[in-house]
């Protein structure tokens, strides 16, 4: 299996690119975090890497709205070298933060005339929401999420509420197969349905039908609100000495499907 190199991007406030850069390892790539400044002052260093991936955290204290300044140092200085990795054949990874970033530098949806067709606003209780989350896999075109069909990851944000510009681009937003994860009930089986609308905290922030991850038309860009280097060792299971869990962290089967990208 060849061993993809993994740009772990961040930023003042970008917290979780230890841990990031960890699963990665753990899943057989080599990471380097860069911080946004190397970046800048030489783009062509993102053609030594395989895979992008922006973690989460608050870049730049979510300063005007969460990701917002990240995503345009990206929007006005870095688009056209990350849409050339993207349109390379190389996998772009957004979590939390790194979602609301990829959303707002346009490297996950492209904009039209109306602009952007989606994007992620305050949860619908008003305040910051760090809980645990069930979620159901929909559809196959994600790359990352190959074989997976459920996950039970840890969610922590303020600002995770994915909302499209109106009902009938949500509905070619998924019938594109685009809306590739969604919460799922806690308790209880996955619906057949996955777009019947759930209550907090089963959706902790009231996304458009219940959307907690999307990816673009390729399936190589994805982003999601929920934290899957939080859930790689069987321990991080929130109620493993019970006996609940897998062997390996849920989360860590994400990034083994990146890494088997590249075999």
């Amino acid at each position: 299996m060849a061993t993809p190199n993994v740009l772990i991007l961040r930023a003042p406030g970008t917290n979780c690119d230890i841990e990031t850069a960890h699963a990665f390892e753990l899943a057989g790539a080599k990471a380097e975090r860069v911080h946004i400044n190397r970046l800048l002052e030489t783009p062509d260093l993102a053609e030594k890497f395989q895979i992008l991936c922006i973690p989460g955290g608050f870049s730049y204290g979510d300063d005007v709205a969460a990701g917002r300044v990240l995503a345009c140092q990206i929007q006005h200085h870095l688009d056209e070298s990350l849409r050339k990795f993207r349109d390379d054949g190389k996998l772009i990874l957004g979590i939390c933060n790194g979602f609301q970033v990829l959303i707002k530098s346009g490297l996950l949806f492209e904009a039209d005339e109306q602009g952007m067709p989606a994007t992620l606003t305050w949860n619908n209780t008003d305040r910051f929401e760090d809980r645990w989350a069930q979620l159901a896999v929909d559809g196959t075109k994600s790359v990352f999420m190959q074989g997976i069909e459920s996950m039970y990851l840890p969610v922590a944000h303020a600002e995770g509420k994915f909302v499209a510009r109106d009902e009938a681009t949500l509905a070619r937003l998924a019938d594109a197969g685009q809306l590739a994860l969604r919460y799922a009930p806690l308790h209880g089986e996955t619906p057949a349905d996955l777009d019947a609308p759930l209550t907090f905290p089963d959706n902790p922030n009231g996304s458009d039908r219940n959307v907690a991850g999307a990816c673009d038309s390729t399936g190589r860009v994805l982003g999601l609100m929920p934290h899957p280097e939080r859930h790689i060792q069987r321990t991080h299971h929130p109620r493993w000495t019970r006996g609940e869990g897998s062997e390996k962290g849920e989360g860590l089967l994400m990034f083994e499907n990146a890494v088997g990208y590249f075999s």
